[in-house]
């Protein structure tokens, strides 16, 4: 078990987390039967922004999260070895494109459906993660509440999402192909050090891929208002 080191938690914790839980507005679609009846009700400028706003509430909380964490478990030797601890990104075998020019030349399509394999690919390994900082001896509830906070809201982003592309694109919801397995394979019993290095890169890849679908549905705005000055 991993002992709670203890650090000083800044005014900043204590001010912004409830201001995140109660600034962002609602985007769960979902009716009282599970379909998606709502969103179809307010209009696509209006659909994009609340998408928008969620998917930058989504990457701060998970920037946020990932500092938490490192702060509290990782030493600084190991922050500079997390890139060559032999887990690589879950998302890093999906079709997006990374680089500004390539992201540039994509169409509204493929930057929707990007951020759609995005978040799909995301859901499960965020739910995996809450059941493994159980693990950890002391962990606070600052830190499980963010990563339930970002499971949640990241639900509610997909539902947002798949509305925007039927409204768009007059498509149906898109499902990723991509599999999981191999981050929840089961490796017998690892070292503590190793579940916390491999949930401490997935805290990190998500906070990068989170990243993504920020700039991604950033862009996609700012070719709804004027295609030939989005950078």
């Amino acid at each position: 078990m991993i002992m709670f080191a203890s650090i000083k938690q800044g005014q900043w914790a204590v001010l912004l987390w409830p201001y995140l839980l109660t600034a962002s507005i609602p985007l769960d679609c979902r009716d009282e039967q599970g379909g998606l009846s709502h969103c179809p009700s307010i209009s696509q400028e209006k659909l994009l922004d609340r998408v928008i706003q969620h998917a930058e509430l989504i990457y701060r909380v998970s920037e946020e999260s990932c500092s938490l964490f490192e702060e509290m478990f990782i030493p600084f030797p190991l922050q500079l070895q997390r890139n060559q601890a032999g887990y690589p990104c879950i998302t890093k075998a999906l079709p997006i494109p990374s680089s500004k020019s390539e992201i540039q030349q994509i169409s509204d399509k493929w930057l929707l459906h990007s951020v759609l394999m995005l978040v799909q690919s995301w859901i499960e390994p965020l739910v995996y993660l809450q059941t493994t900082l159980n693990r950890y001896d002391g962990v606070p509830d600052m830190l499980l509440n963010k990563t339930k906070w970002v499971s949640e809201k990241l639900m509610s982003l997909e539902q947002g999402v798949v509305v925007l592309i039927k409204k768009m694109l007059d498509e149906e919801m898109m499902t990723t192909t991509y599999s999981e397995q191999g981050l929840f394979q089961d490796d017998g019993q690892p070292e503590m050090l190793e579940y916390v290095m491999r949930d401490y890169t997935l805290l990190s890849c998500f906070k990068k891929d989170a990243h993504k679908m920020e700039i991604l549905l950033k862009l996609l705005k700012c070719r709804q208002n004027d295609m030939h000055s989005c950078a």
